[in-house]
């Protein structure tokens, strides 16, 4: 039997550096740490996309500044001046929580009580990507979460017990423990643990927008190898060849390279090396055809109904000041106050256990055709259990408000 030649092969990755999830096994409870993920590190891909996907990073970006808006606003604003010891004010903790919101569909709050119980004394911002459920109880309840942040070393699967920090989930009832947590996440059909992000059907071509990029980087970077062959006659061994290979890169490869001129000088033509031009295969060509498909589902994923509220201007498109005000409306009132509304609950309930039946409220700029501007405060209406917008003041319609000393904040 011939015996084969053994060669040294370079396996190239299917997805590149992006680990793709799968629902088949998303939340695996085997253990008492259930997996956020097949592999327990969907939070970290997540974070992986805002950071690589230009387009994806901006929306989630501006998502979470118009959830911000101008900040946290109520009658007595001097109950959100500290939150807890470190000096963080309510409007930090929100502007943290509306990020975290925005981008994993979930945020996670650790509540201290006092020593004696009666009150909620501290409230910090916990990381979400830091956060694994417990497994639930025989009634079907999740006790608590596991913190650390060790979850973010992908491909630890198991991590030991004395590396997690495990907090009971927050029971205004049972203040048995000192520290509690409230972990607030999206309803999701499916899933009993962990929500998903609201643009989760997105991911794939938000990868995509991200390999494109990652494509393109390379395409410059190496630009020497996929447009040319160049073949000599030197009878050299693997350093020698190592050499003059390193030596072509650094003169010729990369982008501050392009256009340079190659000269070689040798004995006689027949030690001349054979320089052959590669014909590339329309690869960069297909991938700015399907830039725009991309950038249009990403943005569909996100429900940005036009580009212009991100500041992107499509081509051919004749668009203007009516159009992009009318857009983000839209996207106010669709998007962002839904949002607004998950967080501002949270928050309100917290206040209550403290006895301060305050109505809070996000206090945004409103721009309207001719130009003129009005501060619009977004607050949940009690009575009905929906969002109402106040305009033309705070004081004047912010109602219900109860008069509590300055001190009984939560701090």
């Amino acid at each position: 039997m011939k015996k084969l030649n053994k060669h040294k092969l370079t396996i190239i990755p299917k997805y590149g550096d992006y680990y793709y999830p799968t629902t088949k096994v998303f939340e695996d409870d085997k253990g008492d740490v259930v997996y956020y993920g097949e592999a327990n590190e969907f939070p970290q891909y997540i974070i992986e996309l805002y950071n690589k996907s230009s387009i994806n990073g901006t929306a989630i970006s501006s998502k979470r500044d118009a959830v911000v808006g101008q900040g946290l606003t109520t009658e007595d604003e001097s109950i959100l001046e500290y939150a807890n010891k470190e000096g963080e004010s309510w409007n930090d903790i929100f502007k943290k929580v509306a990020l975290d919101k925005v981008m994993f569909g979930g945020f996670a709050l650790e509540i201290i009580w006092s020593n004696d119980r009666t009150k909620i004394a501290e409230v910090y911002h916990i990381d979400f990507s830091y956060v694994r459920a417990h497994k639930m109880n025989n009634r079907g309840i999740v006790p608590g979460y596991y913190i650390s942040s060790a979850f973010q070393n992908r491909g630890r699967l198991r991590i030991p017990k004395e590396d997690l920090t495990y907090i009971p989930r927050f029971n205004k009832l049972d203040r048995t423990s000192p520290s509690q947590i409230i972990y607030a996440g999206n309803y999701e059909p499916g899933m009993r643990y962990y929500p998903l992000p609201d643009y989760n059907s997105g991911l794939n071509i938000i990868a995509l927008d991200a390999e494109i990029d990652n494509f393109h980087k390379n395409n410059i970077k190496n630009g020497l190898a996929p447009s040319l062959s160049i073949t000599t006659f030197t009878n050299a061994d693997n350093e020698e060849r190592g050499v003059i290979e390193q030596q072509l890169r650094e003169a010729y490869a990369g982008s501050d390279n392009a256009g340079s001129l190659i000269y070689m000088d040798v004995a006689n033509k027949e030690e001349a090396p054979i320089i052959t031009p590669i014909p590339q295969n329309g690869a960069d060509g297909y991938y700015t055809t399907v830039n725009d498909m991309v950038t249009q589902k990403i943005l569909t994923s996100h429900r940005i109904t036009s580009p212009m509220i991100l500041g992107i201007k499509t081509e051919g498109q004749l668009g203007g000041r009516t159009e992009m005000l009318e857009a983000f409306a839209h996207f106010q009132k669709t998007v962002i106050e839904p949002i607004q509304s998950d967080i501002l609950s949270v928050f309100t309930d917290i206040f209550k256990v403290n006895g301060l039946d305050v109505t809070l409220g996000v206090e945004t700029t409103r721009i309207f055709e001719d130009g003129d501007e009005t501060e619009v405060v977004t607050s949940i209406d009690e009575e009905s259990g929906s969002d109402a917008i106040l305009e033309d003041g705070i004081e004047e319609n912010i109602v219900n408000i109860q008069e509590k000393p300055k001190n009984e904040g939560i701090i």
